[in-house]
């Protein structure tokens, strides 16, 4: 298969369907920019029971398909916005830079990870926690114009694939 096609299958396919369905603009933006910064969680595996969580807690704020399908998205964005996270906390703690080498990550593997690393952990987090909120405020605000645009042109004849014309 393509990337072509399978970006088709995997993410195009699956937004159009979303906005054929016919939820409001704002609610798409608000779910796909919560997605988005659900997704970029700096600890690998645990995004989508974070989303499920946040589905669950905000109800119909939250459109449950946009909120996962922007998750999805962001599982390359989030591998690599990890050391920024991790240098972030470390800039608001103060905190000595972690070193990131071949001997710490052999460390991690084998569980002789020290306190040090779990400090880093916790700073990474500590970046993500402070940036969030900024995150998914900038994101829902460039999702809205988008969203504004995107669900009318969608929403419309239930056969035709507009991506495809």
């Amino acid at each position: 298969m393509s990337v072509k096609g399978w970006l088709n299958e995997k993410i195009v396919d699956p937004m159009i369907q979303i906005l054929r369905k016919g939820a409001q603009p704002k609610q798409l933006a608000f779910s796909a920019a919560l997605g988005l910064t659900i997704g970029v969680f700096p600890i690998c595996g645990v995004t989508v029971v974070m989303c499920g969580m946040a589905i669950a807690v905000l109800g119909s704020l939250a459109h449950s398909p946009t909120v996962m399908l922007a998750n999805f998205i962001a599982t390359p964005i989030e591998l690599s916005l990890m050391v920024p996270f991790l240098r972030f906390g470390e800039l608001l703690t103060g905190g000595e830079p972690f070193e990131l080498t071949s001997d710490a990550l052999n460390k991690v593997l084998t569980g002789q990870a020290s306190t040090e690393l779990l400090f880093s952990i916790a700073r990474a987090l500590l970046g993500w926690l402070v940036a969030a909120p900024i995150v998914l405020g900038t994101l829902y605000f460039i999702f809205l114009p988008m969203f504004k645009f995107l669900v009318p042109k969608f929403s419309g004849a239930p056969g035709k694939r507009e991506h495809d014309s």
